[in-house]
């Protein structure tokens, strides 16, 4: 199966820990993330995840997901399926270069046919979003 990617990755001048502290903080996402709150669920494998996704210019949705991975400090990956041919995985990735110094990587995988569709149509519009999470992300943890 043919799969697209959407994918912003920044320097942070932060230890791991403390990314991974504001990312774990799932109930506070609101605090630092522009288009993706409400934010509830919990930190185990294959537990459901919601939260209200809100790009600009497509509309604000619900999305209900299921952790598809976990590892402290280093990652929060999960998974959706929007239909038909259409499933996306949302993905945090952290990379500790040395302490105090991480890349983190914000992203999205579609697959399907429908997912490339909906890559093809609205790849500008993410980029964009992810770019100004990357961003609150970056300054929250830098903070």
């Amino acid at each position: 199966m043919d799969t697209t990617r959407i994918e912003k990755r920044i320097g942070v001048h932060a230890p791991s820990d403390r990314i991974w502290e504001i990312l774990s903080d799932l109930e506070n996402w609101h605090r630092w993330n522009p288009y993706e709150t409400g934010v509830t669920g919990a930190l185990a494998f294959g537990a459901s995840i919601s939260l209200t996704e809100a790009l600009p210019g497509m509309g604000e949705r619900q999305v209900q997901a299921r952790l598809g991975d976990w590892q402290p400090y280093s990652q929060l990956v999960w998974a959706e399926k929007r239909g038909w041919l259409f499933n996306a995985i949302r993905y945090y990735e952290i990379e500790e270069l040395e302490r105090g110094n991480c890349i983190v990587s914000n992203g999205v995988i579609f697959s399907g046919l429908r997912g490339e569709l909906f890559h093809d149509r609205h790849r500008k519009t993410i980029r964009s979003a992810y770019e100004d999470i990357s961003e609150a992300l970056r300054r929250a943890a830098e903070g």
